[in-house]
């Protein structure tokens, strides 16, 4: 059974970095066709795509993205990571990670093609 868990700080200033730890348990990060994503829901709002990093290694980022976040991976660690920069109350949100298989839920834009997800973990931006 394939778990991905979240992790990282509940309150960031603006102006900080945000860091996000995904860390996947019962299946590798680098197999082939699994596109390992990050989603987020601000209050009030509908799930926003933020980003994923490929089973080989490449990212892609959301270009509705103002920012530009970076998806970096530890596959010693079975892990990737969600860096925000220079976060703004904007970022204030349920963040989740995810799977995606053949990028499905990407191509398609319907959230119910990741085969699994997160609990997700709530960010506020905040001085």
């Amino acid at each position: 059974q394939v778990q991905l868990q979240e992790s990282g700080p509940g309150l960031v200033k603006p102006s900080q970095t945000l860091s996000l730890t995904c860390t996947v348990s019962g299946g590798s990060i680098t197999t082939t066709n699994y596109y390992w994503s990050w989603i987020r829901q601000p209050p009030g709002k509908g799930l926003e795509y933020i980003g994923y990093i490929t089973y080989s290694g490449s990212p892609y980022i959301s270009p509705a993205l103002k920012s530009r976040p970076s998806i970096p991976r530890d596959t010693s660690k079975n892990q990737f990571t969600l860096q925000l920069r220079t976060v703004t109350p904007e970022a204030t949100a349920l963040y989740y990670c995810a799977r995606d298989t053949d990028r499905a839920a990407w191509a398609n834009h319907d959230p119910s093609r990741f085969d699994y997800r997160g609990q997700g973990t709530q960010v506020t931006v905040s001085s």
